[in-house]
């Protein structure tokens, strides 16, 4: 009996150990935000992500600080006419709110990857987008 219960023990200690190694984001570090800083590629489709916000002239007039931009050459938009952003990167979280005139649309992505060349991150419905940064 006294072994039975041991047994038990044992098993139950191994299967909090396994389950408490499955949280989080996959054991990976937080990746380091500054190297997101720069202009990253997805096919024809573009982010700019700015160290410091900059100034950003909405379609009524308005100037907005932003530290982000988007743009679809696919969609024959140029980096001059591209959708501003705010970004911020808490841990794997990378949230992207897109400035507009009257609203702001915020989405939330996790990064898998991020290093000097090479962005890769996934959204609630599991698309994932794999950028290379560009000069």
């Amino acid at each position: 009996m006294k072994l039975r219960k041991t047994y038990f023990l044992l098993v139950g200690l191994l299967v909090a150990v396994a389950l408490g190694s499955c949280g989080g984001h996959s054991g990976q570090e937080d990746p380091d935000v500054n190297l997101l800083y720069g202009k990253w590629q997805e096919g024809t489709v573009f982010e700019r992500y700015y160290a410091d916000p900059i100034d950003y002239v909405l379609n009524n007039g308005d100037t907005v600080k932003v530290n982000g931009t988007t743009w679809d050459e696919g969609d024959d938009i140029s980096e001059d006419e591209a959708q501003a952003f705010n970004w911020t990167l808490t841990g794997t979280t990378l949230k992207i709110e897109h400035v507009g005139v009257f609203i702001t649309v915020p989405q939330v992505f996790t990064i898998s990857k991020l290093s000097n060349d090479e962005l890769v991150y996934y959204d609630a419905f599991d698309e994932t987008h794999v950028y290379s940064k560009v000069n």
